[in-house]
């Protein structure tokens, strides 16, 4: 992840995309939090890497004995904060955290979660106690291409390497043993050109979208000619390349 994306998120510090009307058509039969699930009980203690406004969590984490939710926006984690009033009973803890300088404690946690978030599998591989699962979801170089080729920039674009391959090569190196990486396909078909545009301002699939404005024809001409491309019964199609990870210690 690169510094820019850092920035991005920190100024964004609003992560929950329930205003977005989109319809999503599954190709890879994975989900995150159902991994989850199978591999946690009710007094698993857990850690969430990027927890982003706490939303996914919230919604969607297993009950288990406990969840340390982190991420290294200050917004981010004063929005997680307000959301857990409305989930009374979710034995959650949110906390400000560098998941590129983890503080702590080695051999704690059955199980690390990280989803569309920079990790460091050393550091990973130390909180976890023997047997620990980490499970991660991410976007992969080829997301979205389409509309980046247009574009002709956006999130790893101009990488040599997918993520998931620094991030199963990391896992090795770490010492992690049984990796499973899988390729998630997805269609995600966005209802209005506006629903498609909300998206793209929340998120770094496209670098200084958010910057978009009338005055600069040439960018919302490009917006448009991908809208006139991918634009059906269905929606506006975004075809979505992600990949998961499970790999134990």
């Amino acid at each position: 992840m690169e510094e820019s994306e850092l920035n991005f998120y920190q100024t964004i510090g609003d992560w929950d995309f329930s205003q977005i009307k989109y319809s999503t058509e599954k190709i890879t039969n994975w989900n995150f939090y159902k991994i989850i699930e199978e591999n946690t009980n009710e007094k698993s203690i857990c850690l969430d890497l990027g927890t982003g406004g706490g939303e996914n969590i919230l919604k969607n984490y297993p009950e288990v004995g406990m969840i340390i939710a982190t991420d290294f926006s200050d917004e981010m984690i004063k929005t997680a904060k307000e959301n857990l009033k409305r989930y009374p009973t979710k034995n959650v803890k949110f906390i400000k955290m560098d998941n590129l300088n983890m503080k702590v404690p080695n051999d704690l946690f059955n199980l690390v979660s990280a989803r569309h978030t920079v990790i460091d599998a050393k550091q990973i591989y130390d909180c976890l106690t023997e047997n620990g699962i980490v499970v991660i979801e991410g976007v992969d170089k080829k997301d979205c291409w389409d509309l980046k080729r247009i574009f002709k920039r956006g999130q790893a674009y101009n990488d040599e390497f997918s993520i998931s391959e620094q991030d199963y090569k990391g896992l090795e190196k770490a010492g992690f043993k049984q990796i499973k990486r899988v390729e998630i396909l997805e269609n995600e078909y966005y209802e209005t050109e506006a629903d498609l545009m909300a998206l793209l301002q929340k998120t770094p699939i496209i670098n200084d979208f958010s910057k978009i404005h009338s005055n600069n024809s040439i960018e919302l001409d490009l917006f448009n000619e991908y809208v006139k491309k991918y634009k059906s019964e269905k929606g506006i199609l975004l075809k979505r390349v992600l990949y998961g990870i499970v790999a134990k210690k």
